[in-house]
This record gives structure tokens, C-alpha cells and sequence, in this order.
């Protein structure tokens, strides 16, 4: 997880929210949320994430939204990640559907 969070500050990525749902969610631990300001921002963060993980030796079990971009996931079992626009992070609102999960707010300037 500290790789994908690491690769998304790379590129910029804003807001960055670990949530741990560990005995709360039955398909994964872990969400990292995060948005970009833009569609090409958040592809460049997924493409990021996806080639610093698969040089890790991690791969997804599913990315589903890159095409669109304004919400990518990456499912890595262990831990998914979500890629928004500004909007649909809005929109879409996890981090209060989730709301039982512990929270921790990564700051953008995190292991610089």
C-alpha cells in the first residue's frame, strides 16, 4: 500500500485517504482514495501506480474506468485503490459510505 501511495504522489495526486476496513469489508483491508484534477491527471496517477506496482512484483486482480477517468479502480485484494475527478469523488462520496473504517489522511508532501 505505501508503494501505490508513493506512486500516486509521484504524480501529484491530492486529498489521499487510507481507509481500513479491516472487519468491516469482506473483499479487502484497505481502500486508498485519491482524486486528480483532471482525467489525464488521474490516468497518469493509475499508469503510475500500475507500473510501480508491477515493479514490485504486484499486480491487480482489476482495473476497471481508465478509459473514462473520472473513476479508476485498482483492485489489489489486499487493498483497492480509487482514482477521482474532483466531481465524482464528490458524487460518489466513499469516504462517508465508509465512514466505520479507520482514517488516515496522507499529506501530500508524505516520505518527501
Amino acid at each position: 500500500m505505501e508503494t501505490a501511495v508513493e506512486a500516486a504522489l509521484d504524480k501529484k495526486a491530492i486529498d489521499l485517504i487510507v481507509l481500513d476496513l479491516t472487519g468491516i469489508c469482506s473483499f479487502t483491508d484497505r481502500f486508498l482514495i485519491c482524486s486528480g484534477g483532471s482525467k489525464p491527471q488521474t490516468q497518469a496517477i493509475a499508469d503510475n501506480i500500475a507500473v510501480t506496482l508491477r515493479e514490485a512484483g504486484i499486480r491487480p486482480a482489476h482495473i476497471e474506468g481508465e478509459a473514462e477517468g473520472s473513476w479508476i479502480l485498482m483492485d489489489y485484494v489486499d487493498f483497492v485503490v480509487h482514482i477521482f475527478t474532483p466531481e465524482t469523488r464528490e458524487f460518489y462520496d466513499l469516504e462517508r459510505l465508509w465512514r466505520q473504517g479507520k482514517r488516515t489522511v496522507i499529506s501530500e508532501g508524505a516520505g518527501r
